[in-house]
């Protein structure tokens, strides 16, 4: 799980700490610097594997480390950063936006840690003016909160709650947690602004986020410690009446968690040097040049897999994936805790020549369906239906009905999937196929594909006027087609 540092940069990071407070004359700005230097050294000791990124910010935003598993990297830009002018968090969260989507994409959890002293700007660009003007807004102007991907945000204020408190600081700060789905905390020092406040601050941090989780990874008479990374969380159930959250063990009879592994080149001080066995490195190597995973049991009847990911040409790791708990997690394994050896089969399932599989298990309900329903497991297929519709859409009018049958299908396959980027960026394309069509077209092509770019757009709003799943795009009527002009 990546984290990104957004540092705050500002003037007011300069205030002075009062002689009252601190024995020598210190900033806040060093303060943090002190706090953070702490959390660096924390994570170059126990999360040595994991990414992290170094944004500073004031009235603009600027990468001074992008994601890297080197901390003196990152100690020594923090040590050199430098003081600018006012504070405009607004356009730093657009810049943690764009740092990790272009690195991670979409769909990968993120720590944001924002590190500042509570001041929150003046006039436009303050925070107090982005919260105030977060409606009526157009789209391409949009407060960055939520962020698009999977993200959890840790205020770190170098101010104590009775100063953020005297104005209308926290609970600005908490209407941002609020816009970020409530996922993260905001931490205040206690008691008098010093180095000792600081990193018991930071420590705070550390323990709820950055903790280690040490573990037992056991398979009959084999064991080995590890610990995993990122820390696993409690998972609840929603169809639970009253859901309990799920942990993962720490020990178990049969097969425990698993954890992110060493290069194989390397060894930790405490196997001496490697000379002794190793369970954990036996099952990494075993995974890896197999090719295979390992089930793992990580409490009653909650199950995950472990397998080898290379990380780059000479470095791989043992990773772990959880399944959502309960006893069929995979419908087509059917219960785990009924899997076992080919031996104990009164015949061999795979068959003497592995010509056949027991796998899938058939459901013993046989559903029926009116028509296949669409399913993008991979990008290529979903890239395929796209060009499908672009293809069809060089070739109206005598493809119409064609073309609106393929986009009506994609179009209620996205509904279904909650994919209105897809609608969107469909109807982007088709606008871009407008602008191409040679002066040779038919003039009906260039109205069919305005209004179906129209009708994808209202329907990526999600407004259920335009995004009804039963709902159809029907074909324009025009002059040219034999009709006076129709929508939907």
């Amino acid at each position: 799980m990546p984290t990104v540092v957004l540092m705050d940069a500002s003037l007011s990071m300069t205030r002075p700490v009062s002689l009252e407070q601190c024995s020598e004359e210190l900033q806040r700005k060093n303060l943090a610097v002190a706090g953070l230097t702490m959390l660096f050294e924390h994570m170059a000791n126990n999360y040595r594997l994991e990414f992290t990124s170094l944004v500073a910010f004031s009235s603009l935003w600027e990468l001074l480390v992008p994601f890297t598993r080197d901390y003196n990297t990152l100690q020594e830009a923090l040590s050199n950063l430098e003081d600018y002018d006012k504070t405009c968090l607004e356009s730093a969260l657009h810049g943690v936006s764009n740092v990790v989507q272009q690195e991670w994409g979409h769909a990968c959890p993120t720590q944001v840690v924002l590190v500042t002293d509570g001041s929150l700007g003046i006039g436009k660009g303050s925070l107090r003016h982005s919260l105030q003007t977060l409606k009526g807004r157009p789209e391409d102007k949009k407060f960055p909160l939520p962020f698009p991907f999977p993200a959890k945000l840790f205020i770190m204020c170098i101010a104590n709650a009775e100063e953020l408190q005297m104005t209308d600081t926290m609970h600005n700060l908490e209407q941002l947690l609020q816009l970020n789905g409530g996922d993260g905390q905001i931490f205040t020092m206690e008691g008098q602004l010093c180095l000792k406040s600081v990193q018991s601050m930071f420590g705070r941090l550390i323990d709820e986020v950055y903790s280690p989780f040490p573990a037992v990874l056991r398979c009959g008479n084999l064991a080995s410690d590890v610990q995993v990374f990122p820390r696993p969380e409690p998972v609840f159930l929603d169809e639970e009446i009253d859901p309990m959250p799920r942990h993962i063990l720490t020990e178990v009879d049969d097969v425990g968690p698993g954890t992110t592994e060493e290069p194989e080149e390397e060894t930790s001080a405490n196997q001496q040097a490697g000379k002794v066995p190793n369970f954990c490195v036996l099952l990494h190597g075993s995974l890896k040049v197999e090719g295979m995973v390992a089930l793992v049991q990580l409490g009653p009847e909650w199950y995950g897999m472990l397998y080898s990911q290379a990380d780059s040409k000479k470095k791989s790791n043992l990773m772990m994936s959880l399944f959502e708990p309960g006893p069929e997690p995979l419908p087509w394994l059917g219960k785990v805790s009924q899997l076992g050896p080919i031996s104990d089969a009164a015949e061999n399932p795979y068959g003497e020549d592995d010509s056949k599989s027991p796998f899938p298990l058939q459901p013993k309900i046989k559903r029926s369906y009116a028509q296949n329903v669409t399913v993008w497991i991979k990008a290529s297929g979903l890239q395929t239906d796209v060009q499908k519709i672009l293809r069809n859409a060089r070739k109206l009018p005598e493809k119409t009905q064609t073309f609106y049958k393929e986009l009506n299908r994609l179009r209620k396959a996205a509904l279904a999937f909650g994919f209105w980027e897809l609608l969107k960026g469909v109807a982007e394309l088709l606008e871009r196929e407008c602008t191409l069509l040679p002066d040779t077209a038919h003039p009906d092509a260039a109205f069919q594909l305005s209004h179906a770019a129209k009708q994808l757009k209202l329907a990526s709003t999600g407004d259920s006027q335009y995004a009804a799943f039963d709902q159809n795009i029907n074909p324009m009527h025009t002059d040219f087609s034999g009709g006076g002009a129709a929508g939907m």
